[in-house]
């Protein structure tokens, strides 16, 4: 048995979440649907500026979403990241912890700097956009890697995200590195559209030979691969990773375990907010894998985690609400 079934490794950001209108989005220039950088200052004057109700503040980051929602259900995760040694750090290591999960933050000296944020404005068609500004995680570094940790662990998550800048490409490039020395299977996420049409070329370089699991969702896969076809796009996939998933939100997902393609229906929910759908679906998914169940099986897991997480404000669900969905999932009462 592995000390971790999981081990995360991604940008570390306190997400802000308001919920605000398409006018404001035009108004201020800001492409619905993607994430973008921005610098402190940009980022500062739209908090103060952008007119929209405030309803959460959480540590996030897409990696940290996932291996946080992987811990509530059980399982035993280990998040790679870098805060720096301020207000934001202290509350996003403090949430780290009491989700359970064990870091590389824990028992260091954490740098001088500004640990990052992201605003995350929710419309009313429960999409989410994103205005990062990454603070320190631009100085993230191969340090920030617990070998020993990720010898120790069954699979490697790495955020699409951190190929948006050099230090984050370098790091997913050695963690991926050093999980194949030591036989660690290898998973990515997309993260993001913006990701697949401005960083493709990071991307494939993250890539290299391929991974062991890959996520995305369907406009990630069609932009990646130049396909309109979902099916299409997914072929294209399978040179790529050995098996994935392409979540279709209210149509729900496309398994490829390695040798066939399975569908996945989704549950009927009402979508309020999709802000972390994809990343709790990536930690349900990985934990059903972990716990014997088949990719179809994990799947179906995965769409009703996410179909939970949507119909509420957040990018995650909290404890008890985690809890409830497993012993839901366990006792076999699989619809909503």
């Amino acid at each position: 048995m592995k000390k971790y079934q999981l081990y995360a490794v991604g940008s570390a950001l306190v997400d802000i979440e308001f919920e605000t209108s398409l006018d404001q989005l035009q108004k201020f220039g800001i492409k619905k649907g993607f994430m973008a950088l921005v610098d402190e200052a940009k980022q500062s004057n739209l908090i103060a500026h952008v007119q929209g109700k405030e309803h959460t503040k959480a540590c996030g980051g897409s990696a940290a979403n996932t291996i946080v929602g992987f811990s509530q259900f059980g399982g035993k995760g280990f998040y790679s990241c870098r805060v720096a040694d301020d207000e934001m750090g202290d509350f996003f290591l403090k949430s780290l912890l009491q989700a359970g999960v064990e870091t590389n933050l824990n028992g260091t000296q954490r740098s001088q700097g500004i640990t990052g944020k992201c605003m995350v404005l929710v419309t009313p068609d429960a999409d989410r956009t994103m205005n990062t500004f990454l603070g320190i995680n631009e100085r993230i570094s191969k340090e920030d890697i617990v070998e020993s940790a990720l010898s120790s662990s069954t699979y490697l998550y790495i955020e699409g995200y951190l190929v948006a800048f050099p230090a984050g490409r370098a790091v997913a490039k050695e963690a991926k590195r050093l999980a194949e020395k030591h036989n660690v299977k290898t998973s990515l996420t997309f993260s993001d559209p913006s990701m697949t049409e401005y960083f493709k070329d990071g991307l494939l370089e993250v890539l290299g030979e391929g991974v062991d699991l890959l996520f995305c969702n369907e406009a990630e896969a069609r932009i990646f691969s130049g396909a309109n076809d979902v099916r299409v796009a997914a072929d294209h996939l399978t040179k790529l990773a050995k098996s994935f998933v392409i979540t279709l939100g209210p149509r729900g997902a496309l398994v490829f375990d390695g040798k066939s393609f399975k569908n996945v229906e989704a549950f009927k929910t009402k979508a309020i907010d999709t802000t972390g759908a994809g990343d709790l679906f990536a930690g349900a998914y990985i934990y059903a894998l972990t716990q014997g169940h088949s990719p179809a099986e994990a799947g179906r897991f995965a769409c009703l985690a996410a179909s939970k997480v949507v119909s509420r404000f957040g990018p995650r669900l909290n404890a008890d609400e985690a809890r409830e969905l497993l012993h839901q999932w366990k006792h076999g009462k699989r619809e909503t």
